[in-house]
């Protein structure tokens, strides 16, 4: 039997529906050679061992300084208008043991304890959104909720006073909007914003409080501490990581349990029992089936080596695709079913390695609160327009929907 011809990447019809032709690649490419729409040719890795095999493998190496081609150097991490020096020292753009320091530091300050706590605000920041629109029998998820839900958090976890959030709400909008692009209003956003933190934090030094960016200030390690330029580039990067993927995380999930009526209703009816194990390992089926990020952000090989049997010569970038070894047969059942139950369920959503997202409990804190309560206080929440008619943000990183326009009765009427 002959090859199928190889599918056509990075258009708009694969940016709608990319996982054909990842299956086609893990089968025929699964180390495959790339010309991105930059024009940087990079390898893709699609299988679900090579891909773990790569997140974790320290041949490969985050720091741009390893690519050799200044014109790309911008965008390595996806987060766009990123080009100034401070910016990069944060931790998708350091190996060790800087990155060892930088994480001990920041692992200091971002606690489980501190997200835990964090919990009723983020219910209360949830129920203010809805009721925005609850009354009404129609909304755009995306930017009614999905989008301001993890910036309003994150601020307060960060330690933005509430009178200027709404400033960072547009700057982060100007970003997901247009992200990648260099000049413009892009780049003046991204310059508000670095020079915003850099104010609040020398603010934040001289008179600490009970939060993440006093906690980045006073965390040290064998008396160590990180330096102002450091505390804002990771507050940076935690702002920036922190709202895009979990913007992507609920809307990207919300979708695909309207597309899955069966296992919607399954959850709203654990939801209505009190159980909430359902939606616990919902969250990391919904990460699994059509995660926040499609790639892992930028490697770049520091010497020759082979990932599945594939030569990779030193210098070259490295893209690991989630969202096709997340889908690989071999590792799970059914790869394009979703289940909700789902239980054998390692995946690499969150990355693997040193590297893995130390932001993951707060997202998985974020999208279970964001589910639950539009499930139970929407119970009839439909799509708003045909699926057809619906946008995906272009962009190599990410993966999410421009709009999510959806229907309901208005809350506290009685659906027909």
């Amino acid at each position: 039997m002959s090859t199928p011809p190889a599918p056509e990447l990075f258009t708009w019809e694969f940016a709608t529906d990319p996982y054909p032709a990842y299956a086609w690649l893990r089968e025929h490419a699964p180390v495959h050679k790339a010309t991105l729409p930059s024009g940087v040719e990079a390898w893709l890795v699609t299988r679900y061992a090579d891909a773990r095999q790569a997140l974790a493998d320290q041949r490969l190496s985050k720091n741009p300084a390893h690519h050799d081609e200044p014109a790309h150097a911008k965008g390595k991490t996806g987060i766009p208008g990123e080009r100034k020096a401070e910016l990069m020292t944060h931790l998708l753009n350091i190996d060790p043991p800087d990155h060892t320091r930088l994480r001990r530091l920041v692992s200091k300050a971002f606690t489980p304890r501190r997200v835990a706590e964090f919990a009723p605000r983020v219910q209360e920041l949830t129920d203010r959104l809805i009721d925005g629109f609850a009354e009404r029998g129609s909304a755009d998820l995306i930017h009614e909720f999905a989008f301001p839900l993890p910036i309003y958090a994150i601020c307060d976890l960060l330690g933005v006073p509430r009178e200027d959030q709404d400033d960072f709400r547009d700057w982060a909008g100007m970003m997901i909007r247009h992200g990648g692009g260099p000049r413009g209003g892009v780049a003046r956003s991204v310059k508000k914003m670095r020079g915003y933190l850099a104010e609040l934090i020398h603010r934040k030094r001289l008179d600490p409080a009970d939060d993440l960016i006093s906690g980045l200030i006073r965390a040290s390690d064998h008396g160590e501490h990180l330096t102002e330029n450091e505390a804002a580039a990771m507050a940076f990067i935690l702002l920036f990581a922190g709202f895009e993927t979990t913007v992507n995380l609920i809307g990207n999930g919300v979708y695909a349990l309207l597309r899955h009526p069966e296992q919607r209703a399954r959850l709203q009816a654990s939801l209505a029992a009190g159980d909430r194990g359902l939606l616990e390992t919902g969250v990391e089926e919904l990460l699994r089936y059509d995660g926040p990020v499609e790639l892992a952000t930028w490697r770049f090989a520091t010497r020759p080596l082979a990932i599945g049997g594939q030569e990779i010569p030193a210098g070259d970038p490295v893209l690991v695709v989630l969202a096709a070894a997340d889908r690989d047969p071999e590792r799970f059942d059914a790869p394009d079913t979703l289940d909700l139950a789902r239980r054998d369920n390692q995946h690499l959503g969150y990355g693997h390695g040193i590297h893995y997202c130390l932001g993951a409990p707060l997202a998985r804190l974020e999208g279970q609160t964001a589910l639950a309560t539009l499930l139970t206080r929407l119970p009839d929440l439909r799509l708003g327009v045909e699926p057809e008619e619906l946008r995906w943000r272009g962009g190599l990183i990410m993966r999410g929907l421009r709009t999510l326009p959806v229907a309901f009765a208005p809350e506290g009427t009685v659906a027909r």
